[in-house]
Order: C-alpha cells, then structure tokens, then sequence
C-alpha cells in the first residue's frame, strides 16, 4: 500500500478526480467526504495527504489518464496529416495549373511565330511575282515581223510570261493551238495560239491580234490572270475541264 496526495489526481481528469474521491472516502471511512466535492476541493488545495490506495486503483487512474492524453496526441498527429495532405494537394494544383498555362503560352506563341512566317513567306512570294511581272517585256517592245516560228513564239512567251507561270502557259498553249499563233477552229472560229473565242476579243490587246503573237500572249495572260489568278491557275482548270 502507498500514499498518494489529491493534488496529484485533480490535474490527470475529472474521472479520475471522481474516482480518488470515492476511494478517499472508504479508505477515511468518512461518507460525507466521499460525496462532496467542496469538502473534496478544499482538501486538494490544501494537499491533504490520502489515505493509503490499493495499487490497482492508482493503476486505474493513471491507464485512464494516458489514455486520454493519448487520444489528444493522435487526433493532434491526425489534423496535422491532413493539415499537410492539404496543402500539398493545393501546392500540386497550384503547380499544375502553372504548368498547364506555360505549355498554353508556349504554344500560342509558336503558332503566332509560324502565323508571322506564313504571312511572311506569302508576302515575299507576292513580292517575287510582281516584281517578275513588271520585269517582263511588253509586247509592244517587240519588233512586228512578217511570220514567226514556234521557236521565236516561244521565246517571246518567256520573256512576258512570269518564270513561275510560263510553263502552265505553255501547257495550255501546247493543247490548245501547239504554238501555231494563227491556229483557227473551223467549227468554233477559236483563233491563235490560246484560242479566244471569238479571236476578235484580242483586239483589245492590240489592233494585230491576228498576225502578232506578242499581242496574243499579252491576251492570253491578261485572260488567266483575270478568270483564274494566274497560268497555273488557269492550267489546273483545264486539268480538270478539258477547256479554260
């Protein structure tokens, strides 16, 4: 048997305040002392020493107060885990998004740089044609002859057709009248080396439309560019079409 002071149980719980009442009161055989709690108060504040207590009971006492300490301990660890849990998941997200919005900037910018380089590219190319086109001789710059070969046809084609578009012109050339510049369909009176139809709308082109292969392909050229955009343009419907 041990002795053991009420101070000492007042701090571990109000259960096992209770309970060293209780024991207190058999143990002094003082009932009244056992039941009430002023009595009981005064004489913890006073450190009024206990009678002797089995061991079992200060066992019991002291079980049930680490217990509780222990239940505070681990709902203490537990807030702190999902405290952490918490704000690693946000961390992640927080990370996540600003990843996601880098790899989104990223990529608008490259599409504004390839953006940039296609127009770019376009803009240099339409440059390159024009700059073609007011290269090219006029075919009034040709001296009139009295008769060409498909050989002098051709070469003055080269020199007013644009270096990009010259053999779409000559494709359709080819089919349509092989470089004869007074080539004439008997059925639909189609005339020179691009079949107008009539020949007589070359005659916008110059007064010698029949006679001046310069004036045709000056003709011819003006007619591609205006219906189709170009030769080729004008080549690739005839593909399709077989006529432009």
């Amino acid at each position: 048997m041990s002795r053991i002071s009420v101070r000492g149980f007042a701090v571990a719980s109000a259960t096992a305040v209770t309970t060293v009442g209780a024991v207190v009161g058999v143990a002094t055989g003082n009932a009244a002392q056992a039941t009430s709690d002023d009595n009981f108060e005064a004489a913890a504040a006073d450190s009024t020493l206990l009678a002797d207590i089995p061991a079992g009971a200060q066992a019991q006492v002291q079980v049930a107060s680490l217990a509780e300490q222990a239940d505070v301990q681990a709902a203490a660890a537990d807030a702190t885990v999902r405290k952490a849990a918490e704000e690693q998941a946000r961390f992640k997200a927080a990370e996540d998004a600003e990843a996601k919005k880098k790899a989104a900037d990223e990529k608008a910018e490259q599409e504004k740089k390839e953006k940039e380089r296609a127009e770019r590219e376009a803009r240099e190319k339409a440059e390159a044609e024009r700059a073609s086109r007011d290269a090219v001789r006029d075919a009034s710059s040709f001296s009139a002859q009295g008769s060409y070969t498909v050989s002098e046809v051709k070469a003055m084609a080269r020199q007013m057709i644009p270096a990009s578009q010259f053999q779409c012109f000559s494709n359709i050339v080819d089919h349509e009248s092989t470089w004869n510049y007074r080539a004439q369909n008997p059925s639909s009176g189609a005339y020179g080396l691009v079949q107008a139809l009539p020949g007589s709308k070359m005659a916008s082109a110059g007064a010698d439309w029949q006679t001046n292969p310069a004036t045709q392909i000056k003709w011819g050229l003006s007619y591609m560019n205006g219906r189709y955009g170009s030769p080729c343009g004008a080549w690739s419907f005839w593909q399709a079409n077989r006529w432009y």
